[in-house]
């Protein structure tokens, strides 16, 4: 079953109390405008350079409103980096659709990690996270790894694949490390480290998720030969 992104749920969430208003700090709309004023500060500027006041410029808000939600510049960009987190894990979930057959399900997987973690975006905010990984270990920790992460979504599927006689698997998070580090065809980490200036082009992402696909069923698929 797709899942509904969280913010988009939780911006369609109903207003608590009487007439119709949430209390101060708790207004979901007014926390995403913040986000995502904060996400073009921090992208464009850096975490160092950036201030809470460019923050207010950007997202339209009061100084005060600001603080209401969020207590220092730290806090804001750990909420920041937690909501693209659990974005980009909305993202790789709903490509994973349980009803399709395995190979579409990996290639639709495959074309949304690709394209989304080799993006321009992405890119810079995961600059962004490694450059403030001295201060903030644990911030990085959480956005790579868990407690929900791209591997975990993976494995999740993997498993209920076994389950059902798709694929054959005895330790799901190699599987899931050989899948993730074959679609992404080495492109993430040109990117981030500068050797790669653009995206991949489509027509690249394609041809190298498509060979992940052929080469992950020929090591997982059900017929396999131990």
């Amino acid at each position: 079953m797709k899942h509904e992104p969280q913010n988009i749920a939780v911006l369609n969430a109903p207003a608590p109390g009487s007439g119709g208003r949430w209390a101060a700090g708790e207004d979901p709309a007014k926390r995403h405008q913040i986000l995502e004023g904060a996400k073009r500060v921090f992208m464009k500027m850096g975490f160092d350079a950036a201030s809470m006041n460019d923050v207010t410029r950007e997202a339209g808000v009061s100084k005060g409103t600001l603080y209401v939600y969020f207590a220092n510049k730290e806090d804001l960009f750990a909420a920041m980096m937690e909501s693209e987190r659990t974005h980009f894990v909305n993202l790789v979930r709903n490509a994973l659709a349980d009803e399709a057959d395995v190979t579409t399900s990996l290639y639709d997987f495959g074309i949304v990690f690709v394209t989304h973690v080799t993006s321009d975006k992405t890119i810079s905010a995961m600059r962004t996270v490694i450059g403030v990984r001295e201060r903030m270990p644990s911030l990085c920790q959480r956005f790579f790894t868990g407690p929900e992460n791209l591997r975990t979504v993976l494995r999740g599927f993997l498993e209920r694949q076994v389950a059902a006689g798709h694929l054959k698997i005895d330790d799901f998070d190699m599987a899931a490390r050989h899948f993730l580090e074959m679609a992404s065809g080495g492109y993430f980490k040109l990117r981030l480290f500068g050797d790669m200036d653009e995206p991949p082009s489509k027509d690249e992402i394609d041809y190298v998720v498509r060979g992940a696909v052929r080469v992950f069923l020929a090591g997982y698929g059900p017929d396999r030969k131990d």
